[in-house]
């Protein structure tokens, strides 16, 4: 009987964690979202020039144009915000119709940190991608 108690309360602990990292994940997403949002309004009132994004297939293999014009955020031009202040991933698997037609970009759930988790070196703060894109711009606008 004890043992079924304890994995009970282990089952209820183990949601009640999972459900408080969906929030607090949620809740980076959203000031992340609010902050590309505020700097995609300064960039465009400050004409900061927008180039199509292209997306880029698995392995390096092809490319495809996207249905998005905006800024790469990150250097190798793996995640690109749009000029609708959305962040998009900027690679996939591209069949041969996608390279010919083009690809329709989906939004993603903006992190803190792009590239977290990856290879030392390949993680970069979303603000700092930002500030490198247009220095001071949060004094602007």
């Amino acid at each position: 009987m004890g043992d079924s108690r304890w994995v009970e309360q282990r089952r209820e602990a183990a949601a009640v964690h999972a459900e408080e990292l969906a929030r607090r994940k949620q809740a980076e997403h959203a000031r992340a979202r609010a902050l590309l949002h505020r700097f995609t309004a300064v960039a465009l009132a400050e004409r900061l020039p927008t180039e199509p994004l292209v997306v880029r297939g698995y392995g390096g293999r092809g490319h495809a144009r996207s249905d998005r014009v905006g800024w790469y955020l990150r250097t190798d031009r793996t995640i690109g915000l749009g000029a609708d202040g959305e962040l998009y991933r900027l690679t996939a698997p591209l069949s041969l119709l996608d390279r010919v037609r083009g690809v329709s970009l989906t939004p993603m759930d903006p992190p803190a940190v792009l590239g977290a988790g990856g290879k030392d070196g390949d993680s970069v703060e979303l603000s700092a991608a930002l500030d490198r894109l247009l220095p001071g711009w949060q004094h602007r606008g």
